[in-house]
């Protein structure tokens, strides 16, 4: 390192930064302006952000109208799995204890813990519809 200085530029905050969500729903924070330094956090020569056009990769992973269509009925014609009925029947009881169970069973079955979650709002969601239908 020899001669090579180091620079330790202030650091500004302009309060609380603002929760935003991206193209696919997620939180994310606004990226603050540079401050023209060229060291420190922000820094970077100051230039106006333009408005990009939406790639195809951002579109990833949202379900389409004809997905969501195709989806429906076949949950509809082939019905729940056995380890989707088994959760059913958990949060049917209606207990702490079972919720818990279910979400257990769930990881068990798909792998991860998000996934388990998922399947598990998705399963109380059928429970409810099934509540309101009768």
């Amino acid at each position: 390192f020899g001669s090579r200085r180091l620079y330790r530029a202030v650091s500004v905050t302009a309060g609380p930064a603002i929760q935003q969500r991206d193209e696919m729903g997620k939180t994310t924070t606004p990226k603050p302006e540079p401050t023209g330094l060229a060291a420190g956090l922000n820094k970077g020569f100051i230039v106006t952000r333009r408005e990009l056009k939406m790639k195809p990769s951002m579109r990833r992973g949202r379900k389409g109208e004809r997905v969501g269509l195709v989806r429906e009925v076949v949950r509809e014609v082939v019905g729940f799995a056995p380890y989707e009925r088994r959760m059913i029947e958990l949060i049917k009881i209606g207990s702490a204890s079972t919720f818990k169970r279910s979400l257990k069973l769930a990881k068990k079955r798909l792998g991860t813990h998000r996934r388990g979650k998922k399947k598990r709002d998705e399963m109380s969601e059928a429970v409810a519809a099934m509540r309101r239908k009768a």
